[in-house]
């Protein structure tokens, strides 16, 4: 940094990760001075800082008597020292900066020990008005990652892909070979339910694929609540940033005992966790969400790097989601199904939420399950095996919530959880809008009533 310049807060961003806690020192209306450590310096933005507010103790009551103040922060790094000059603006109790710094805090405090201590009320935000360098003997910096060079290879490998599927899997090769991250997962928005569900992933011994977070729960559902990134650096307990464990069906329809869980496929101690809301047009499409095994291992540059790369698959999946159809109607090809040959196997399809299950095992539910339900039920009763995006979106037994909806993925979802589960039926893209469905066995398709 150069000598006699004062530096600007984003050149100090290192200094906010919470690795190392600051000290502030404030004045009672008397002038009384008080000096006390903070648990979280939360950068902002390029003016403003936030302090996390946990107890009402005398810097809290100094602050609201007289808003001016002084923050000691630290370089873990370089362990340089900068002072901040600050002045109280606000407090807020709720929102996405309350809820990434809950997130960070709880990180903070399972690390430390403190996690039945630590409870964050709120969110004190300050202008910060001056920031000195103090004078001292510094660490070298470390090299600063080329990230930017991986979100440029990570945005040129999506705009290469022209379909769904074939996009997904470059989101996540691009994390692996530019970025170094080894587990990763997305997750698409069902707005009906407010669910997310997982449609790829990489790094994990079984893909998950289907596995669903509710809205709000863990990393994964508070990022998506809040549209804002939420970034763990420590292993934490607390419990709702853990992975989140979702209700089971026989609690939230408790007329169908059927075990339609599909386990997640996160890391079993994660230490480091990133979720980054996928967002397009203002519109939530899903989130993308890395973690890893080890401590601090996403910084606030691997954060603005996964935000980019995001951004840029959102308005990817909403480009191929206007050019997935043919732009004028065609009626449904009804060619004749090839026939198939072996023993019939068991599918039963409920109707009471269109899960299915293929023998005992459990296949799908849902608008992917309600998909495939209709799939096979027109190829036994009029033996078709093409069919179009198009009819899928006008048939209203599918419940499609809206034409927002990324049909793509529902499709991309339930033609993995296939290939995974049922090697006898198959979904086979033949062109823009139209798929193939594939039997190699005859199916003994029951259809039980809600």
């Amino acid at each position: 940094m150069t000598a006699g310049i004062a530096p600007s807060l984003p050149a100090i961003r290192a200094c906010f990760e919470g690795a190392i806690p600051a000290m502030m020192a404030t004045c009672a209306e008397d002038g009384t001075p008080n000096v006390a450590y903070i648990s979280q310096v939360y950068y902002v933005d390029e003016r403003h800082v936030a302090l996390s507010f946990q107890f009402f103790n005398k810097t809290r009551r100094n602050i609201l008597a007289n808003p001016h103040g002084s923050v000691l922060v630290m370089d873990p790094v370089t362990a340089g020292f900068y002072r901040l000059q600050m002045r109280y603006l606000r407090t807020e109790t709720e929102g996405p900066l309350f809820e990434g710094m809950k997130a960070q805090l709880a990180g903070i405090a399972s690390h430390s020990g403190m996690a039945g201590v630590f409870r964050l009320l709120g969110s004190d935000i300050y202008e910060v008005e001056a920031v000195e360098r103090l004078e001292g003997e510094c660490l070298p910096a470390a090299p600063r990652p080329g990230l930017l060079a991986g979100v440029r290879r990570a945005a040129e490998g999506l705009a290469a892909c022209s379909a769904t599927d074939e996009l997904l899997q470059a989101a996540l090769a691009a994390l692996n070979d530019h970025l170094d991250i080894r587990h990763a997962m997305v997750l698409m928005l069902d707005a009906a339910t407010q669910r997310l569900y997982a449609v790829a992933s990489c790094g994990y011994a079984t893909s998950g694929v289907g596995s669903e977070i509710e809205m709000g729960h863990g990393v994964i559902g508070v990022a998506a609540r809040e549209r804002t990134p939420v970034r763990i650096g420590h292993m934490t307990n607390a419990a709702a940033y853990s992975h989140a464990v979702r209700s089971s069906m026989r609690e939230s329809e408790p007329g169908l005992a059927l075990d339609t869980e599909i386990p997640f496929p996160g890391l079993a101690e994660p230490h480091s966790q990133l979720a980054v809301p996928i967002l397009s047009t203002g519109r939530l499409l899903g989130v993308l969400f890395v973690e890893s095994p080890l401590d601090m291992r996403f910084g606030f540059e691997d954060e603005d790097a996964l935000v980019a790369i995001a951004g840029h698959l959102g308005a990817a999946l909403d480009l191929l989601h206007t050019v997935a159809e043919p732009a004028a109607p065609e009626e449904p090809v009804a060619a004749a199904a090839p026939s198939a040959s072996g023993p019939p196997f068991p599918v039963r399809h409920y109707l009471a939420n269109n899960s299915v299950f293929i023998g005992e095992r459990y296949l799908i539910k849902g608008v992917a399950g309600a998909i495939l339900g209709k799939l096979l039920r027109e190829h036994a009763q009029q033996g078709r095996s093409e069919f179009t995006n198009r009819e899928l979106r006008l048939d209203p037994a599918i419940r499609l919530p809206d034409l927002s909806d990324n049909l793509e993925a529902r499709l991309v979802l339930l033609q993995r959880r296939l290939v995974e589960n049922c090697p006898h039926i198959r979904i086979e893209k033949t062109g823009r809008g139209r798929f193939r469905l594939r039997v190699d066995r005859p199916v003994a398709l029951e259809e039980i009533p809600a």
